[in-house]
């Protein structure tokens, strides 16, 4: 497919390194110079121009822009009705992107994350997911979402993704200061917590590492009585708001 992409951010990178050598014609816009340079350098099906040559270039467009600037950015290009857009904002629903960059269809919100560049990756998407299934999948995986109440409250969610990070990277900051190896550390760390959630559901997981007494069980139940749960709930409940 003729692919283009208005914005050029972390993210909009790397949505381009997944799909960078697998038969697209890719065309990035000159928006955050440093990722549209390297994207180009790197991979010869990618090439670099201004918005509108992007949009001009493209059958499918993806829009990594800030929701605020979305508006005046868009109206000043001129799409084609044979064009679909896709949009990576999560400020903005279908409609809204619709009516920028008209006469084009407004074909998905799309969310991806940074792992969509290596694969294995979830993505969030709301509108034509099949559409996205065939660019995406089987390297990662498209989760349909059926209304923008869905796509709010999964938004609100997958914020957890911080906290986490910030949970075992702690972890490893601690393990680091008390062995010799500080980088093996995290490492086992992250593979010791993405490995097995990938292999079991959350109940399952909490149920398997019940041991009374044990290392698991003693922590969480520490972490739990220190308000873990509800301070969770609280703030995900705030951001959904």
């Amino acid at each position: 497919m003729r692919l283009g992409f208005l914005g050029c951010g972390v993210i909009a990178s790397a949505v381009v390194r997944g799909l960078a050598g697998k038969g697209h014609q890719i065309t990035v816009s000159q928006r955050s110079a440093t990722h549209s340079a390297a994207l180009a350098a790197a991979y010869k099906d990618v090439t670099v121009a201004a918005n509108q040559a992007v949009v001009d270039a493209s059958d499918l467009v993806f829009l990594g822009l800030m929701a605020e600037t979305a508006e005046a950015v868009l109206n000043e290009l001129t799409f084609r009705a044979d064009q679909k857009v896709v949009s990576f904002m999560a400020g903005a629903d279908l409609d809204h992107v619709a009516d920028w960059a008209a006469p084009a269809a407004a074909a998905a919100v799309m969310i991806p994350f940074p792992g969509i560049a290596q694969g294995g990756s979830p993505v969030m998407a709301l509108g034509d997911t099949a559409l996205l299934a065939g660019l995406f999948e089987p390297d990662n995986r498209v989760f349909a979402l059926r209304s923008n109440a869905e796509l709010k409250a999964y938004l609100s969610a997958q914020a957890v993704l911080s906290p986490a990070a910030r949970l075992v990277g702690d972890a490893a900051d601690w393990l680091g200061q008390r062995v010799s190896d500080p980088v093996q550390a995290e490492d086992f760390l992250r593979m010791l917590v993405s490995a097995n959630l990938q292999a079991s559901g959350c109940a399952e997981l909490i149920e398997a590492l019940n041991t009374p007494g044990g290392f698991n069980q003693r922590l969480r139940l520490h972490m739990e009585e220190a308000g873990m749960r509800e301070n969770l709930s609280a703030g995900l409940s705030e951001l959904e708001r």
